[in-house]
């Protein structure tokens, strides 16, 4: 049974146990998410290490890490290396977005090796093959793509991007628009040229009950993809995205009524006044199902720091209901990622994620940074870099110039604490 069937019988799977217990949370509050599609947990049956994680209402703000390799760089070592990146800096999923190189070795030894639940987008690798063996993405066939989606499933992938509301009348809104940016998803790419090649629907959304049975006999949580999603904030909130969210609405209560775990990705870049709009129109169309924004971006003019307009948009969005941010990368825009810029998207991300989860009043959320103040007031460095994000980088910085005494070098002698202690005689109570 998959882990949905199990908790409509009241039984928790192993999975749901172990994140009941890592939330804080009574396993019948997982369970009663689980039922009604708005907690999933990312775990295909046949994975035996993995770290499992819930995603949605009531629990903590996840972030995922995508890697992978491009046609012009990238290799196995290098997306090894990220992996273990992203287990050191604690994302809480990965996805391989490899387009290049051995596409499949590359994919099962991240399954191998990385205990973190592992997305994919199956239509790169069966529109790539299509390139290979025949000359075009557009070649490529309705079961050469549902091959490799149950190929990558017989792997072992958690869960998988699939772009089913790019449908016939998305075309037909892009048509009627004028975008700055047209499509920027690639695999929305992929299937806008495929319909208008072969004139026909995309078959994802065609023969979404196909991908509803492989979902199902591996236990894949599906992420439906935002093929349509504005590129820039110009393009924001525009028929064309708001199109494929009502398709996706559509095939969320479909997923939930074959028991199949279902979330629902967002908006690429969004302005700042828009950002509440978009994550409650989500949760209402689409009944409460977990969202998964790519950031949202909330400027287009950060290049080399999207890092960070990403995760501006990520802590609002996730205040007000997201559930699961994609972390964007200093090199967003720019160049394929390298392990730094891994690092520094996980990190913004978290700090985002944590941000929002003050607000939602997540347990010990609040408790985390109570406990960073006390060690700061009491000027206690070990425990100030234990308690940081990443505690290697806090320990660099502050020993960075030296300090006179307990301060540290930016106010040395002069730390207002440490004055107001000392010369007015106004001790702290100690927690």
């Amino acid at each position: 049974m998959t882990q949905v069937e199990l908790a409509r019988k009241g039984m928790a799977s192993g999975h749901a146990e172990r994140v009941a217990r890592n939330e804080g949370l009574p396993v019948e509050t997982v369970l009663e998410g689980m039922c009604d599609g708005k907690i999933v947990i990312p775990a295909n049956s046949l994975r035996l290490n993995i770290e499992p994680c819930g995603i949605g209402k009531g629990v903590s703000t996840k972030v995922n890490a995508n890697i992978g390799t491009s046609s012009d760089s990238g290799s196995l070592d290098t997306e090894m290396e990220k992996a273990r990146v992203c287990v050191q800096y604690k994302a809480d999923t990965v996805m391989d977005l490899s387009t290049g190189g051995d596409i499949a070795g590359i994919r099962r030894a991240i399954l191998a090796s990385c205990p973190l639940p592992l997305g994919t987008v199956p239509i790169y690798e069966a529109g790539i093959e299509a390139v290979e063996r025949r000359g075009a993405i557009v070649s490529m066939t309705a079961d050469d793509l549902f091959a490799t989606i149950e190929r990558q499933a017989e792997d072992g992938v958690d869960f998988m991007t699939v772009h089913c509301g790019v449908t016939s009348r998305s075309l037909e809104h892009l048509r009627r628009r004028t975008r700055l940016t047209n499509v920027v998803s690639r695999g929305g790419a992929f299937l806008v040229g495929w319909i208008v090649h072969h004139g026909r629907e995309n078959p994802l959304y065609e023969q979404y009950d196909r991908l509803l049975e492989i979902a199902r006999k591996y236990d894949i949580t599906l992420s439906l993809g935002d093929g349509m999603r504005p590129g820039s904030i110009g393009d924001a909130s525009d028929s064309c995205q708001i199109d494929e969210l009502l398709t996706m609405a559509e095939l969320v209560e479909r997923a939930r009524k074959a028991d199949v775990q279902v979330m629902v990705e967002g908006p690429g870049h969004v302005p700042l006044d828009q950002i509440v709009a978009n994550v409650q129109l989500e949760k209402r169309v689409c009944s409460g199902a977990p969202f998964y924004v790519l950031g949202p971006l909330v400027t287009d003019i950060a290049a080399g720091y999207d890092h960070i307009a990403g995760a501006i948009g990520g802590a609002i969005a996730a205040s007000v209901g997201a559930d699961f941010l994609c972390y964007v990368t200093p090199s967003e825009h720019l160049s394929l990622p390298d392990v730094a810029d891994v690092r520094d998207g996980i990190i913004a991300s978290r700090i985002a994620a944590h941000a929002a989860d003050i607000v939602k009043g997540v347990k010990g959320a609040a408790d985390w940074d109570r406990a960073m103040s006390i060690a700061r007031r009491e000027l206690d460095w070990k425990e100030q870099a234990r308690l940081s994000l990443d505690p290697g980088r806090s320990e660099r910085v502050h020993s960075r110039f030296g300090s006179e005494g307990a301060t540290c070098s930016m106010c040395g002698p002069y730390c207002a604490m440490k004055l107001v202690e000392e010369y007015l005689g106004v001790t702290m109570p100690r927690c």
